[in-house]
């Protein structure tokens, strides 16, 4: 482009100021949401890719199998001896196992005992993960199983700017202990599912549990010097599980379980079973958003910049006059669409440096903009838009003989052809604005839905307290903390179960024969709990008795091993051992070496994911305090009270065990905040490209009506009134916006069924969210192109008529 070109854009967009705002701005906010809805799919999809040779890292998964299991699929647990065992039957294998993680160690200091991110590892754990060390040397600094590594940020935290090396921490596992600090590594990045502050070696377990086949309980992974040899190794895994796992799980445990390797940069998005599913859905909607926007955008501008384009028909037939030729009419228009789009790009960019921290505190990330990344895109962004919106009308008018313009009362404005792409357009634009509005509602309902569902008991008023069950503590002292919790000031219940609200506590579960029928029985889940459990949850008595201390045979703890024990069992466990109704079931006795008789049936109380299913369940009482106890508190009043009162209890009592509690409001808001964070992001990228297709709808109306400005002035001369005109012009723009529906329809019904397939506790998917984006969408597009249609239809045929 000259000198001449540039001052004749400069004075274009000029003279007409808001089209200008509206197609820069326009186009700005479409890349400005596509950028960030891009970075976060680019910082979901990178995790683990900062470890230096991370394409060698696997985990270890463990596969079940069994179809009547209520784990299916693939999980990231392993036994804790299974690294042991494949070590001895491939001596050559490189791996490590990962103990804990994320608050699941204890730092004693001056007598108080905190939460830290701990980790357990064994000796080779540098062999396969290769941190960034600050300090200290990584072939010696886990040789001493008194030895531990720490981050950055912790010999901050408990040395403060002196070198720690050399020093010594007291940590608790089993018990406490002196470990002297030995190296630190760089904090870990936020792009990580690896959870750990300070790294401690891993001991050998003695425990039965430690070795047996079916049980998970840490992490396990291996390095491998090219996927080849990864592939290789996973074929020999099946033979590997038969002999190994036989003496545990019979004969048929290859029809059971089995051992997967999966690359570490894989594990984020393939978490476990159901969840992986929807965690890969929720990443590719969020990305397809985003380019639905930006293309939402791109059309926008490129049908406003052809319609607009038309209205320069004399301005190039001048120019043709004066000597102007085909290529370099062809050039200025490319070039003037190619500058227009890059200063939107820059708009949009700096958009995105502004919106970043909204973003980031709205879906609680830590997104930034990498340069090196961004720039050459929108390089290539600004080259390919700039040659759509510029190369038609360059054709167009190009094309079009001099003579015939000048002396036209029109301009050329592609004729019937170009109005009907121009309504295709819209078409295309308002589709995917209604499916997002559908999509929006189908999100928002549904968050809501999870939040508000009755899960069996009360939300509110429950705390949750984890620590009973350190190894520090005796019988005696965990019933004296019970007794002195039930003695504070608003508590009404105190209970004590190796599961709570939240996911807390142990996942068991066991196949429960049932006389006269095929062994193995049904798979129910095993919750053992203490005195007062189902008061203090409050849950709902269907059919018999609950638990209570006038029926010796209701403790498993007082009975003789191999004796009968009464059990309550759930609604779902009615149904799965196959009796007719839960007072059909209450009497009946059931299992194989272990007799149970079911002397009650309560309805579910829903402790986990909305995702997953709930599960058939039975509960096994224990009278004094239940095994891997996890207290629950039934409280009312203020919380903070009831919440500083057990903290200032417990840290007399207990003062080497962190005080770790929360409330059932917040345990159960972890299973929504990710689905609650996409529903955010996925709101105002809907939201964006409604408004963006608005401003193109605005803009489209604009152009029509100064087109049709004399058509309006004789329609209004003989006879039509105001109303006429503005139903004229209205129902132009409405029948491409109700066409629109039948697109969006179909799209958005077969994306939010496959959404919503993730969830055991869904909505129905009402025709009342189609219907109410429709009429919301008719709504916003009447209200777009009102204010033009009613300022035309008021103007004085005499004006419209001379108007040019």
């Amino acid at each position: 482009m000259n000198h001449f070109a540039f001052l004749s854009l400069y004075r274009s967009l000029t003279r007409h100021k808001l089209y200008a705002a509206l197609n820069i701005g326009g186009l700005a906010v479409g890349i400005a949401v596509f950028l960030i809805l891009g970075l976060y799919v680019r910082f979901e999809t990178s995790f683990e890719k900062w470890l230096l040779r991370h394409d060698g890292i696997y985990l270890v998964q463990t596969d079940w199998k069994a179809i009547d299991s209520p784990f299916v699929g693939k999980y990231p647990n392993t036994m804790g001896g299974l690294l042991e065992q494949l070590k001895e039957d491939f001596p050559s294998l490189v791996g490590t196992r990962i103990n804990g993680g994320e608050a699941s160690g204890t730092v004693i200091r001056d007598s108080s005992a905190t939460t830290e991110d701990v980790a357990r590892v064994d000796a080779d754990f540098f062999k396969v993960f290769d941190l960034p060390m600050i300090a200290g040397d990584k072939a010696t600094a886990l040789a001493d199983p008194a030895s531990i590594i720490i981050s950055r940020s912790a010999a901050r935290r408990y040395f403060g700017e002196g070198n720690p090396i050399g020093r010594t921490m007291t940590l608790a596992f089993e018990k406490p202990g002196r470990y002297r600090v030995t190296g630190v590594f760089e904090d870990l990045p936020r792009n990580t599912d690896l959870k750990f502050s300070i790294v401690a070696r891993q001991g050998r377990d003695a425990s039965d549990w430690w070795y047996r086949w079916g049980s998970t309980s840490l992490f396990t992974y291996l390095r491998f010097d090219n996927p080849a040899d990864a592939r290789a190794f996973e074929q020999r895994m099946p033979a590997f599980v038969r002999r190994r796992g036989a003496t545990d799980m019979g004969p048929d445990v290859a029809n059971q379980i089995g051992l997967a390797l999966l690359p570490i940069v894989r594990a984020h998005l393939e978490p476990e079973g159901k969840a992986s599913a929807a965690k890969k859905l929720t990443i590719v909607t969020l990305g397809t958003v985003g380019m639905l926007t930006l293309l939402i955008a791109i059309v926008n501008y490129v049908n406003l910049a052809t319609a607009r384009a038309g209205l320069r028909a004399r301005e190039v037939a001048m120019r043709k006059v004066l000597g102007a030729d085909w290529g370099m009419l062809v050039r200025q228009f490319l070039g003037e669409a190619m500058v227009t789009v890059a200063i939107a790009a820059v708009a949009g960019l700096a958009l995105t440096e502004l919106g970043l921290p909204l973003i980031n505190a709205a879906g609680g990330l830590a997104l930034d903009i990498p340069y090196r990344l961004v720039v050459p895109l929108l390089v290539v962004l600004t080259v390919v838009v700039g040659m759509l919106a510029g190369f038609y009308p360059a054709l167009l008018l190009a094309r079009s003989p001099a003579s015939q313009v000048l002396s036209s009362a029109r301009s050329p404005g592609g004729g019937q052809a170009g109005a009907r792409v121009r309504k295709a357009l819209v078409v295309f634009q308002f589709a995917l604005a209604i499916a997002f509005i559908v999509g929006t509602l189908v999100l928002v309902a549904q968050t809501r839905h999870v939040r508000s569902t009755d899960l069996g008991f009360r939300r509110d008023g429950l705390l949750v307290l984890n620590g009973l069950s350190d190894d520090s503590l005796d019988t005696g002292r965990r019933r004296a903390m019970l007794d002195a919790l039930r003695r504070l000031p608003g508590v009404g219940a105190v209970t004590t179960a190796n599961s709570a609200v939240g996911n807390n506590g142990s996942n068991n579960f066991d196949n429960v024969d049932v006389p006269g029928k095929p062994k193995p029985g049904p798979s129910l889940r095993s919750i053992e709990v203490g005195r007062d459990f189902f008061r203090t949850y409050g849950a709902r008595l269907i059919a018999g008795r609950l638990f209570d201390d006038a029926h010796p045979a209701d403790d498993t703890s007082m009975l003789s091993k191999g004796g009968t024990r009464n059990i309550v069992i759930n609604r779902l466990a009615v149904a799965k051992l196959g009796y007719a109704s839960p007072q059909d079931a209450v009497g009946k006795t059931v299992g194989g070496g272990t007799k149970r008789t079911i002397i009650g049936v309560v309805d579910q109380l829903r402790f986990y994911s909305p995702r997953l299913p709930d599960d058939p369940t039975y509960y096994v009482y224990h009278g004094d305090v239940a095994p891997y106890p996890i207290i629950t508190l039934r409280f009312t009043g203020e919380t903070q009270t009831v919440v500083a009162a057990a903290k200032t209890l417990w840290q007399r009592m207990g003062p080497l065990i962190p005080f770790n509690a929360k409330t059932g409001v917040q345990a159960l808001a972890t299973f929504y905040e990710a689905d609650e964070r996409a529903t955010r992001l996925f709101g105002i990228g809907a939201g964006l490209a409604v408004m963006i297709g608005c401003v193109g709808l605005w803009g489209l109306a604009s152009f029509n009506t100064a087109r049709r400005i004399k058509e309006i002035g004789i329609r209004k001369t003989l006879g039509a009134s105001s109303a006429d005109i503005v139903k004229l012009l209205v129902g132009q723009f409405l029948r491409p916006v109700l066409i629109a529906n039948l697109v969006a329809w179909p799209l958005a019904f077969v994306a939010m069924r496959t959404w919503l397939a993730g969830f055991d506790d869904r909505i129905a998917l009402s025709p009342l969210y189609f219907i109410g984006a429709s009429l919301l969408a008719t709504v916003i597009a009447v209200l777009t192109v009102l204010g033009q249609s009613l300022r035309a239809s008021r103007a004085a045929p005499a004006w419209a008529l001379r108007h040019e």
